[in-house]
C-alpha cells in the first residue's frame, strides 16, 4: 500500500496545496487536534462511504494518530474502487514531531 511521510506532507501542506484529507480517528480525538479534512471514525467508514466526497480518481490522504487505523481505511477504500490512497506513515505523531524539532 502507498504512503506519504510526514515531511512530505508538510511540504504539501506549507505550500497551501489543497489536499483530500480523510481523518479517520474518532471524532473527540479529531477535536482535540487536527489538521483538516473529513473526520470519519474508521470503525464507521464502510457504512458512511457516501460521506466521502472525493472522486475514485482523486489522490486521498487517510490519517490517523499512528498510522495503524489509517492503514486499515486505506484497504477499505482501495476495496470500494478508490485508485489512489496515500496512508500517512507514522499519523499525526509523526508530523507533530517533525513540527517540534
Amino acid at each position: 500500500m502507498s504512503q506519504i511521510d510526514a515531511a512530505t506532507l508538510q511540504q504539501r501542506l506549507n505550500n497551501g496545496e489543497i489536499l483530500n484529507l480523510l481523518d479517520v480517528r474518532e471524532k473527540i480525538e479529531f477535536s482535540t487536534f487536527n489538521i483538516g479534512g473529513l473526520n470519519i471514525p474508521v470503525s464507521k467508514l464502510a457504512a458512511n462511504i457516501n460521506l466521502v466526497n472525493y472522486n475514485k480518481t482523486d489522490e486521498v490522504i487517510v490519517i490517523c494518530s499512528a498510522g495503524i487505523r489509517s492503514d486499515n481505511a486505506q484497504g477499505i477504500l482501495s476495496a470500494l474502487g478508490y485508485q489512489n490512497v496515500l496512508n500517512l506513515k507514522g499519523g499525526l505523531i509523526a508530523l507533530q514531531k517533525l513540527n517540534n524539532k
